[in-house]
């Protein structure tokens, strides 16, 4: 079975092309009413008793989370999954929880207050949005076009 950096398209794949077209980062979200709402920063400790709003869908991103909360031995209370981003931004906003979101989610929200982010001192995961394609097939004008209009 090959890598998951294989299958991404990262350059250990000589049949794909991958570009990186946006670079994102995991952001710890909190209602303007959250206890942390003020603070810059919180430390991974802190987080043991949060009620945290999930995505029900399996990524490595989520994998990064549930390994660090493991590693520094702080329970993560994901009772509750959600299926949109859309839902868990909501609820959210509401103090209904707290969650891990790509920050490209939640952008509007930060900017206009609605959501607040803290920093978790042991936890900071970049994400690399890539548009990747076949190395050696011939690519249609439309894809041409698309690729000159984001490179």
């Amino acid at each position: 079975m090959r890598s998951l950096a294989s299958r991404l398209g990262h350059p250990d794949d000589a049949r794909l092309v991958a570009k990186v077209i946006y670079e994102d980062s995991l952001v710890f979200v909190v209602s303007p009413q959250h206890r942390f709402a003020e603070r810059e920063s919180v430390s991974i400790s802190e987080l043991g008793m949060e009620t945290f709003i999930a995505h029900n869908v399996v990524s490595p991103y989520r994998e990064v989370v549930l390994r660090e909360f493991q590693r520094h031995k702080v329970p993560l209370n994901m009772d509750v999954e959600m299926p949109t981003v859309e839902t868990i931004r909501k609820l959210v906003q509401s103090n209904q929880g707290v969650a891990f979101m790509p920050r490209m989610c939640v952008n509007p929200e930060l900017e206009q207050g609605t959501l607040r982010a803290v920093k978790v001192d042991e936890l900071h995961v970049e994400r690399k949005i890539r548009l990747v394609y076949p190395a050696r097939r011939a690519l249609s004008h439309a894809a041409k076009a698309f690729l000159e209009v984001i490179a």
